[in-house]
Order: structure tokens, then C-alpha cells, then sequence
């Protein structure tokens, strides 16, 4: 998957209230999100996502080396449209992953 994705428009899911986007990357690849939060971290917009088990696959059946696990990406500007990148260190998906995980754990305190 290459570095920059652009996001076709949102779809809401009635049943179960979940917001899901279609990335598709410069090579033509689409991957289907489910978002789930937003956050500012110096200076830059980041968004988390879990990315959808296709319909065929039983979720049971997952290898652990299969990547369904937490995607952080971040937005960016690029000729007046937002698009979503990849994050440019390991550093700054540590990071920004320890934001997500703190704003997460207020919220099931709450």
C-alpha cells in the first residue's frame, strides 16, 4: 500500500451506528475502515481506524500475522484536498498511539 490514500465519502452504517471508509491507494488497492476517533497532537490531525474483515473470512480463523489491528493515520494537505498518509516515523506512531490509548482510557472511565 503506498504512502498517501485518498477516502471516498463516508458510509454510515444504520444498524450498528459505525462509520466506515474506502481508502484507495495510489496503486488502485482498496481497503475498507471503520473509524474511531480523531485526535490534535502538535500541530497535526491524526485519525485511528480498525480495518473490516472481509465478509468471506471468519474473524475466528485470523492468523496473528494477519493486520487487523489499530491503523493511526494522519491528515494531511496536499493541493487544497485532505488526504489521509501513513506517519513519516516509528516515533511518531508510538506517540501518537499512546495519545489514542490515553483518550480511549478516559473515556471508559467516564
Amino acid at each position: 500500500m503506498s504512502d498517501k490514500l485518498k477516502n471516498t465519502p463516508n458510509e454510515m452504517d444504520d444498524d450498528f451506528g459505525a462509520t466506515f471508509i474506502t481508502l484507495t491507494s495510489e496503486d488502485g488497492e482498496e481497503l475498507e475502515l471503520e473509524y474511531l476517533d480523531t485526535i490534535e497532537y502538535q500541530g497535526n490531525v491524526y485519525m485511528a481506524f480498525f480495518p473490516t474483515v472481509p465478509d468471506d473470512v471468519d474473524p475466528d480463523t485470523l492468523d496473528d500475522d494477519e493486520e487487523y489491528g489499530l491503523i493511526i493515520m494522519k491528515v494531511v494537505d496536499v493541493d487544497g484536498e485532505e488526504q489521509l498518509t501513513t506517519l513519516d516515523s516509528d516515533e511518531e506512531l508510538e506517540e501518537v498511539y499512546q495519545q489514542f490509548m490515553e483518550v480511549l482510557f478516559e473515556d471508559e472511565e467516564e
